[in-house]
């Protein structure tokens, strides 16, 4: 089987680890089994409660929760191999060892992240980094599986404002997501209750960016004391202020696809990017649905991937753009 269809069937897997490793943060199930990479000691399954508690007495025993984390390793094996398998098979094609050289070292490091996300016991920095990684194999192997360019063909003069609008919608995207997996990662997902104020005013009663710094543990700041009300409300405000950049720089991108006759690329972009507004809305006005903030984690991967196919479509159109010729 060519390198090609293995990351086919690997685009969905890895949009399930995704999605599932967010099921894992949100459900508060990061700690399910407090070792790595087996689970109370167990490669294969999950430990009963007398053995967990003498391997861990320290640990809270949740067997619903260790089989959430199980599974989601279970996956992200799996998905591991198929990477692996690609890799392989792009070798024995003797073909150009790019993404599918560059794909089994993210996923090394990838696991690396998982470990210390479990040692480091969910220390922000790490768990975002985790997300981020994730995210990461994501869009490429969606680029790596595109072979087509926009539905419609470009002039030169067109395409490079196209080009332009698609970095800033790359940039905006990334900070977006690691501010939202920052927000997660604190637990600030409700830091501020009522939308679109925050607790009451345009920003929160107190500034705080103190929860910003990277080098600390989970619910501490920087000085080893719990983390503000103040500090979390700051997180989630930032979180929403760059919604608001992401939506300006997408809304700008969306028309410029659209005045370019790339009418099918700017309808699914334009889609997506108000699902995820309306579901963020929703996790304020509900108070965190788990089901909601899982698919907010979701619809920011389908985003994920829009972005990295119309980079490659870009590439693509660009190839086929007829040169100018002399005279």
């Amino acid at each position: 089987m060519s390198a090609r269809k293995l990351l086919l069937f690997a685009l969905p897997l890895t949009f399930l680890v995704v999605v599932v490793g967010s099921f894992v943060r949100l459900s508060d199930a990061g700690l399910g089994c407090p070792d790595w990479p087996g689970c109370y000691g167990q490669l294969i399954g999950v430990a009963d409660s007398e053995t967990a508690a003498a391997l861990h007495p320290d640990s809270p025993y949740d067997i619903k929760k260790a089989w959430i984390e199980v599974g989601h390793r279970y996956i992200a094996g799996l998905l591991g191999l198929l990477i692996l398998a690609a890799a392989v098979a792009d070798w024995l094609a003797r073909r150009r060892l790019t993404l599918t050289l560059l794909l089994p070292l993210l996923v090394l490091f990838q696991a690396l992240l998982g470990m210390l996300t479990v040692t480091e016991k969910l220390k922000p920095l790490i768990v975002v980094s985790h997300l981020v990684g994730g995210m990461t194999i994501l869009a490429f192997i969606a680029a790596a599986v595109t072979k087509r360019p926009l539905s419609v063909p470009l002039n030169r003069q067109a395409h490079r404002p196209l080009m332009r609008w698609w970095s800033l919608a790359v940039i905006v995207l990334a900070l977006q997501i690691i501010l939202g997996g920052w927000v997660s990662s604190n637990y600030a997902g409700l830091a501020c209750p009522d939308f679109p104020l925050c607790q009451g005013g345009v920003l929160p009663p107190q500034v705080d960016f103190s929860g910003f710094s990277l080098q600390r543990e989970l619910h501490q700041g920087a000085d080893g004391k719990a983390v503000t009300a103040a500090a979390l409300a700051t997180i989630h405000w930032v979180h929403r202020s760059m919604a608001i950049v992401v939506l300006i720089i997408f809304a700008f991108f969306i028309r410029t696809l659209w005045q370019q006759g790339a009418k099918r690329e700017a309808r699914g972009l334009l889609g997506f990017t108000l699902l995820q507004i309306i579901i963020g809305i929703i996790n304020v006005l509900f108070q965190l649905p788990l089901w909601a903030a899982v698919a907010h984690n979701a619809v920011a991967a389908i985003l994920v991937v829009n972005i990295a196919v119309l980079g490659v479509k870009l590439r693509f159109q660009d190839k086929i753009i007829p040169q100018p010729t002399a005279g």
